[in-house]
């Protein structure tokens, strides 16, 4: 089953339930697939790709949120409550990130394809583990690795 058939039954489901955070999450992603599909620079088809990067990129302006709630204090509980939730439904249908010792792996692999290499390189490197392990990784674990690595 694709994830936007699954997104569509989970939402049925979760109405039938009246289970309305569930549904409203769900029908926030869909919207944004429907923007993705509909906009002008789109050409081909909505496929489970395309998916994990829309609600990736969902979760990431989710967590952004969840940062400022917080720094809100007690009149943004609620709302990081919220966002929290928002944030674990989404990660049921993104990939699940890499570990810090795999991100390791990966850069000492850059590093040995690479040779030659000094600390001026950092960024080189970086760029070439996030865009082979796309979506696996986060940035910031894998420039401390790098640097752990290059020092």
């Amino acid at each position: 089953m694709s994830i936007e058939a699954d997104l569509k039954a989970q939402q049925i489901a979760a109405m039938k339930a009246k289970d309305s955070a569930t549904a409203n999450v769900i029908k926030m992603i869909r919207s944004k697939i429907t923007e993705r599909r509909t906009a002008r620079e789109f050409s081909g088809e909505v496929n489970d790709e395309l998916c994990v990067q829309v609600i990736g990129a969902y979760k990431k302006s989710l967590e952004k949120a969840r940062v400022e709630y917080e720094k809100a204090g007690e009149k943004g509980v609620d709302s990081v409550a919220e966002l929290n939730a928002e944030i674990a439904f989404c990660q049921q249908f993104l990939p699940q990130p890499m570990g810090e010792d795999e991100v390791r792996a990966a850069v000492q692999a850059v590093i040995a394809d690479l040779g030659e290499v000094n600390t001026k390189m950092a960024g080189r490197i970086i760029g070439v583990v996030m865009k082979k392990h796309k979506g696996k990784v986060e940035a910031p674990l894998v420039k401390s690795v790098v640097d752990s690595l290059l020092s």
